[in-house]
């Protein structure tokens, strides 16, 4: 079957095809039917992607990482370009380089070409703005076409994971899903059950959608800015009284997708001057340090480190000591939930504007589905369920349920589903 669903995320990529009448994940980078969203080129343009390219940035190979990449769509910044060695690339070209490596090894995994694709799309790439998501969906089409896929649609993200969860009920049911991934939080409200598996049409059945442009990369961005950021200068005084080192430089090295921007002479420049100028110039010389040797990604994956572990150990510690001998900082699950309760507040809002644009109570909610690597934050699930306190929860697979259903997805569409007398589906 030449027919796939392809989640790319803003952290992790999947996608996933159907093999012996079942959809399955291919195996994207060795066993793991994951890769990151990461590419990193040396010098002469060689590109590696995901666990492998971020290796080889940590392990100081001289070249250029990018990660975050699907977080460009709807930006300005695709229509810019980035300095790999002598040469410059467009962020829409290392968007296609990318995903073309993924389709050429999800294609050796399944051991045939793949023409055929059902992209995933969040419900928002960009928030209240109707002409940059529509640019952001025609400039993904359009990357899909020209790496070659012959047959190109999308479905929004939280629609194909309740596909996947629709395999697993038993009874019809209303069901809330909550897809908090690396860049967005989308929800759909959706019936499900095992007699409407099948159909060709299913538009009755999506009740509702909502989403907003908060994802796991928000709270690296904040927790970075609130405990990491302050060694390098932010929010630190300046000489002359009233003011503070300029702050764009610290929000642009705490998001992941406009770190390489201040990899210039011309940044490198304006440093120095603030450092003579700066109160504290030691903070500001800690931060000249990680631009000269084009370090930012290193403390955003300290960043997104220990927000992880956070939901694991009472305290995680970010050794710094590759910047400064003895630097280090210790977080508690406490700091991380003050530093962003605000965001996960945020996201749950977008639970009660559901619930009106469907008609429906959340009493309605049968079940609650949760996927993305977001939910593992505590704080975060604690504000969803409480949007919803009757709903059973119910655990995806918190990378794979997306891509999963992309593929039940490209099987209506580009196939035909039949349901057996167990009520499973396969697909021809």
């Amino acid at each position: 079957m030449r027919f796939c669903g392809l989640d790319f995320g803003t952290s992790n990529t999947t996608l996933a095809f159907w093999h012996n009448g079942a959809p399955v994940l291919a195996a994207l980078e060795a066993d793991k039917t994951t890769v990151p969203s990461a590419v990193f080129y040396d010098r002469q343009g060689q590109l590696t992607i995901g666990r492998a390219a971020m290796a080889r940035y940590v392990g100081g190979e001289d070249g250029r990482l990018m990660r975050s990449l699907k977080a460009v769509l709807g930006s300005a910044l695709i229509e810019e370009k980035t300095q790999i060695g002598k040469r410059a690339i467009g962020f829409r070209d290392v968007i296609a380089d990318y995903l073309r490596a993924v389709k050429a090894r999800a294609e050796a995994d399944a051991g045939t070409a793949l023409t055929r694709v059902v992209l995933g799309r969040p419900v928002f790439f960009v928030d209240e703005d109707a002409a940059a998501n529509a640019k952001a969906e025609d400039t993904l089409r359009a990357i899909a076409a020209e790496i070659g896929f012959a047959d190109v649609s999308t479905q929004f993200e939280p629609i194909a994971a309740a596909l996947d969860y629709e395999q697993q009920t038993r009874a019809e049911e209303i069901a809330l899903i909550a897809d908090i991934g690396g860049g967005t939080s989308d929800f759909s409200i959706v019936r499900l059950g095992p007699a409407r598996r099948a159909r060709q049409d299913r538009a009755v059945d999506f009740l509702a959608h909502d989403g907003v442009r908060i994802g796991g990369t928000d709270f690296d961005r904040t927790l970075s800015l609130g405990t990491l950021m302050p060694l390098l200068g932010f929010r630190s005084p300046m000489k002359r009284p009233g003011r503070d080192v300029p702050s764009g430089y610290f929000h642009e090295l705490a998001t992941w997708s406009s770190i390489n921007r201040l990899y210039t002479q011309k940044t490198l420049r304006e440093l120095n001057e603030v450092r003579r100028e700066a109160a504290e110039p030691h903070r500001v010389e800690r931060l000249i340090r990680v631009i000269e040797e084009q370090r930012g990604h290193t403390l955003a994956m300290e960043a997104e480190a220990a927000k992880i572990a956070l939901a694991e150990v009472a305290e995680a510690r970010v050794d710094l000591g590759w910047l400064e001998a003895g630097l280090s900082v210790g977080l508690t699950p406490a700091e991380l939930v003050a530093h962003t309760q605000g965001l996960a507040e945020r996201i749950a809002r977008r639970v009660d504007l559901c619930l009106d644009q469907a008609g429906l109570g959340a009493g309605d909610i049968d079940a609650l589905f949760l996927t993305g690597g977001s939910t593992r934050l505590a704080h975060v699930r604690t504000a969803i369920r409480a949007a919803v306190p009757q709903a059973r929860v119910v655990e995806g697979d918190t990378f794979g349920s997306v891509g999963t259903g992309l593929a039940i997805e490209a099987a209506r569409r580009y196939g035909s589903l039949s349901r057996g007398a167990d009520g499973t589906i396969s697909a021809a």
